[in-house]
């Protein structure tokens, strides 16, 4: 029996619960749909960056399933077209896709489903814990951190599983190998793409260089090669499991004690998690501006300061830098992310949307649910019990960037320009 598995945020063989329930078919045929461009706030298709790591990732993964009489096909288009086709071309008896918390991936899901003539059966994602650990707590899902924290710190994670041995491809699949990505890396941000790569930076970061055992202290730097574990690119397009590496982070705790930033590490793992269950609850309301609760803040659109902000040409040295360094490297570090994101919220007046949809665009980690909940958090729209968060330009450079050497190398400062801009054009006929 020929079956048919639909990799979307799982990009990796090992620890692939839905890639591992087909593993009893006769034949499998994988396959992969790059992201289409949705126009969205002013902004459309991905950064050079994130589309180069995108792209080694699935060059990374189809040569992991070559190595095992598999294939990866990957296809431009839209799931609802080529899948029921496919599924007629090479007799597939049923379909698996992975749970997404997307509103649109979703919706995707559901209009596959309907017309399809076969079974299509949705697994667990790249999370902790199943969705039935969280139903079975009991009550609905916290809207804010503390409490659903409260609620999951008790829960085991999920084991991790190993390399399923998978059936082969479907007699006769020829597919193209998937291009070499037109980007490099930036020399600032070198990270590669793939399962492999992103192994060895877990290692690397907790065990060769034990800079676990700083994070607290080191994780709002704004870069460096060992503040933060970086791991994030890797698990938003699940080139890596988040259980292997709770349970690598576990066996180190075991081994050399835990402590505040292990222990602080596994907390973050918590928020990735909040925010993951709370975009299945949220549902299209974490894309509207007032979010969920309807908690409306009335905003401006000013074009010329959204694209100032986006060029990093504001009055605001810090901003500046840190939009250079997110669109030449793809990356930007947590604490950065939020004095970006509070200077267009706060600064600039402008509606945090904009500000999210560039984010996706250029992330290397970006992650629908994460990226949509942080900015809702910063905004006062989401999750935040205190109504949004306004972080101090000034005090955060002094802070974080009191010689200014991240301001320099990143070119921050700019002229200055006037804050509006008119001309004749713009003045009534006397």
């Amino acid at each position: 029996m020929t079956e048919l598995y639909w990799f979307r945020n799982e990009l990796r063989i090992e620890d692939n619960p839905g890639l591992a329930a087909h593993a009893g078919a006769s034949h499998l045929l994988c396959v992969y749909f790059w992201p289409r461009s949705r126009g969205w706030c002013n902004v459309t298709g991905l950064g050079e960056q994130r589309e180069r790591f995108l792209t080694e990732s699935l060059a990374a993964l189809q040569a992991e399933l070559r190595e095992r009489d598999q294939e990866l096909m990957v296809l431009q288009g839209p799931p609802q077209q080529w899948l029921p086709e496919l599924v007629e071309r090479y007799s597939v008896k049923r379909v698996g896709v992975s749970r997404s918390p997307g509103v649109y991936e979703r919706r995707e899901v559901e209009q596959v489903a309907h017309l399809l003539e076969v079974p299509l059966i949705v697994h667990e994602g790249n999370t902790l814990f199943a969705a039935g650990q969280l139903a079975g707590q009991g009550g609905g899902l916290p809207v804010q951190y503390t409490p659903f924290r409260n609620r999951v710190q008790g829960l085991e994670a999920e084991h991790p599983v190993g390399v399923p041995a998978l059936p082969p491809r479907p007699n006769g699949l020829n597919v193209r190998t998937v291009p070499e990505p037109s980007a490099r890396p930036h020399p600032a941000f070198i990270v590669r793409g793939g399962t492999a790569a992103g192994h060895d930076r877990l290692r690397a970061w907790m065990l060769r260089e034990r800079a676990v055992d700083s994070y607290k202290d080191t994780r709002n730097e704004l870069e460096g090669l060992f503040f933060s574990s970086f791991l994030s690119p890797w698990l938003a397009n699940g080139s890596v499991s988040i259980r292997r590496v709770a349970r690598l982070l576990r066996d180190y705790e075991q081994e050399h004690g835990a402590n505040e930033s292990t222990r602080h590490l596994y907390s973050e793992f918590f928020w990735r998690e909040f925010f993951h269950w709370r975009a299945y609850e949220d549902g299209a309301s974490l894309f509207h501006a007032a979010g969920r609760k309807q908690r409306r803040h009335l905003r401006t659109f000013e074009p010329r300061n959204f694209a100032r902000w986006c060029a990093g040409a504001t009055d605001y040295p810090l901003v500046n830098a840190l939009m250079h360094q997110l669109v030449a490297t793809g990356w930007m570090s947590n604490r950065g992310r939020q004095i970006a994101a509070s200077c267009l919220v706060n600064e600039l007046n402008l509606d945090w949307r904009y500000g999210a949809a560039f984010f996706e665009k250029h992330l290397l980690d970006y992650d629908v649910a994460s990226n949509y909940g942080n900015w809702q958090y910063i905004a006062g729209v989401g999750a935040d019990p205190r109504g949004g968060r306004h972080f101090n330009i000034d005090k955060q450079a002094a802070l974080y960037d009191p010689d200014g050497a991240f301001v320099q190398r990143w070119e921050g400062e700019c002229a200055p320009q006037p804050e509006f801009v008119v001309d004749a054009a713009d003045w009534p006929i006397a």
